[in-house]
C-alpha cells in the first residue's frame, strides 16, 4: 500500500495539467481560428454589478482597421439557445445576436457591462470580416496580439475587482483557513509531535492522519496564494494554483489509505472472523487486491477530473464523467463501510466498543459523503455559487471530520480499551502485548 500510494503521487506530479489563464488574458486574434468556427473563443467572465470592465490593449492597428477586427459578448443562457436552437442560423446571423459588440481600432478599447440585475457569465468571441467567408486563402493574414483585462466593481463600485462572481470570497476564505491552520499549530503542534515520537498503539494512525493533514494545510496555503497575486493581476501563480490541487489529491488518497486500513478487516472481510476478534487487521489477497483497487481507481479519477477541468478550485460541480464516478465512488464506500460498521454495532455488547465504532463511523461517513451531497445540495444555488459552495463546504466537512478522528484515536483510554479487550492490535498499530507489522 505504501508503494501504491508513492506510485499515485508521482503520476500525479508527472501527470498534473497545465494551469488555466486567469482573468488577464494575452494571446493571439487569429482569422483562420475564427473561421474555422465561426467565431474564435476568447474566454468567458460572470460579471456583476452596474460597472463591470472589458478592457483590450492592440498593438498591429492598422490590421485590425484592414480585418474590420470586432469583439462579440454573449450572455451564456443566450449562447447555450442560440447552439440549441433548431433554426439553423448562418454564422453571421449567430453574430447579429450578440448583446455586446466591440470594433476594434484603437490601441485600447475599454468596454463596460452595465446594469446586470444578477452575475451572469459571458462568453467573448472574435471575428472579423474572414470569419463567415467559405473561402480560406483571404483569412491567411496577420494575426494580431491582444491583452485583455475582465473586471468586475470592488466594494467602493470601481472596476479593479478580477475575482469573477464566482470566485469572489475565495481569496478571503483561504486567507481564514491558513490563519485557523497556524493558530492550530501553534497550540497543538508540539503535543502532537510528542505523541507520534513516543509510539504507542496510534503511532502509525497518528502520523498517516497528521500527514493527510499537512497535505490539506499545504494546499489551503498554495491557493491562498495563488489567489492572493491573482488578486492583484489576475493570473495568480498557476503552479501554485496546481500545488495546491496536487496536495489536496495526495490528502484525498493518504485518508482513503488510512480509513481503507483501519475498515477493512471490520466490513469486507467481516464475516471470516470471529465475533471475538472483530478487529483484525486481514492481509489475504483478496482484501489487499480489493484496497489496491479502490485507491488506484480514485487516483485515476481525480487525475481525469483535473485534466478535464483546470480551475483552480481543487473541488468542481461534476459535469464531467471523471466527477460521477468520483461521487458513485464515495457513495458506495461510505454504504459498505457504513452497512459493515452497522452490523458490528448492532451485536457488541460492550457500551465502550460501541462508542468507539459510532463516532468512527461518524468520522469516515462525514468524509466520504460530504463531497456528494454537497454537489447535489448545489444544485439549487446560482450557477455562479455551485463551485463555492462545493469547495467551501468540503474543505469544511472534512476538516470536522479530522477533528473527529483526533479525538477519537487521541483518547487514549477509549482506543486503548478497544483494541486491548479484542486481544489483538488494530490496523496500523504496535501495542506492547504483539509486535505486529505495520501495513504502510
Amino acid at each position: 500500500m505504501g508503494g501504491l500510494r508513492l506510485l499515485a503521487v508521482a503520476l500525479t506530479c508527472c501527470w498534473w495539467p497545465q494551469g488555466s489563464q486567469g482573468k488577464t488574458l494575452r494571446g493571439s486574434f487569429s482569422s483562420t481560428a475564427a473561421q474555422d468556427a465561426q467565431g474564435q473563443r476568447i474566454g468567458h467572465f460572470e460579471f456583476h454589478g452596474d460597472h463591470a470592465l472589458l478592457c483590450v490593449r492592440i498593438n498591429n492597428i492598422a490590421v485590425a482597421v484592414g480585418k474590420e477586427a470586432k469583439l462579440y459578448l454573449f450572455q451564456a443562457q443566450e449562447w447555450l439557445k442560440l447552439q440549441q436552437s433548431s433554426h439553423g442560423y448562418s454564422c453571421s446571423e449567430k453574430l447579429s445576436k450578440a448583446q455586446l459588440t466591440m470594433t476594434m481600432n484603437q490601441t485600447e478599447h475599454n468596454l463596460t457591462v452595465s446594469q446586470i440585475p444578477s452575475p451572469q457569465t459571458w462568453h467573448v468571441f472574435y471575428a472579423d470580416k474572414y470569419t463567415c467567408q467559405d473561402d480560406k486563402e483571404n483569412s491567411q493574414v496577420e494575426d494580431i496580439p491582444f491583452e485583455m483585462v475582465l473586471l468586475n466593481p470592488d466594494a467602493e463600485g470601481n472596476p479593479f475587482d478580477h475575482f469573477s462572481a464566482g470566485e469572489s470570497g475565495l481569496h478571503e476564505f483561504f486567507f481564514l483557513l491558513v490563519l485557523v491552520y497556524f493558530v492550530i499549530a501553534c497550540i497543538y503542534a508540539q503535543s502532537l509531535w510528542q505523541a507520534i515520537k513516543k509510539g504507542g498503539p496510534m503511532h502509525m494512525i497518528l502520523k498517516v492522519l497528521t500527514t493527510a493533514l499537512l497535505l490539506q494545510a499545504g494546499s489551503a496555503l498554495a491557493n491562498y496564494i495563488h489567489f492572493s497575486s491573482y488578486s492583484k493581476d489576475g493570473i495568480g501563480v498557476p503552479f501554485m494554483g496546481s500545488l495546491a490541487e496536487f496536495f489536496d489529491i495526495a490528502s484525498q488518497i493518504q485518508m482513503l489509505y488510512l480509513l481503507l486500513s483501519l475498515c477493512m478487516g471490520w466490513t469486507i472481510v467481516r464475516m471470516k472472523k470471529s465475533q471475538s476478534r472483530p478487529l483484525q487487521w486481514d492481509s489475504t489477497p483478496a482484501s489487499t487486491g480489493i484496497a489496491v483497487f479502490i485507491v488506484m481507481t480514485q487516483s485515476v479519477l481525480l487525475l481525469w477530473e483535473q485534466f478535464e477541468d483546470t480551475s483552480h478550485h481543487s473541488y468542481h460541480s461534476h459535469h464531467n464523467l471523471a466527477g460521477i464516478l468520483l461521487i458513485v465512488l464515495r457513495i458506495c464506500l461510505a454504504l459498505s463501510l457504513g452497512c459493515g460498521l452497522y452490523q458490528i454495532i448492532t451485536v457488541e455488547r460492550s457500551t465502550l466498543k460501541r462508542e468507539f465504532y459510532i463516532t468512527f463511523a461518524k468520522g469516515c461517513i462525514l468524509w466520504f459523503l460530504c463531497h456528494p451531497v454537497l454537489a447535489c445540495i448545489s444544485v439549487i444555488f446560482s450557477d455562479y455559487q455551485r463551485d463555492k459552495v462545493i469547495t467551501i463546504g468540503v474543505i469544511l466537512c472534512q476538516s470536522v471530520s479530522m477533528v473527529i478522528l483526533y479525538r477519537l484515536f487521541l483518547s487514549h483510554s477509549l482506543y486503548w480499551e478497544v483494541s486491548s479487550l479484542s486481544s489483538v492490535t488494530l490496523p496500523l498499530t504496535i501495542s506492547s502485548g504483539h509486535k505486529s507489522r505495520p501495513h504502510f
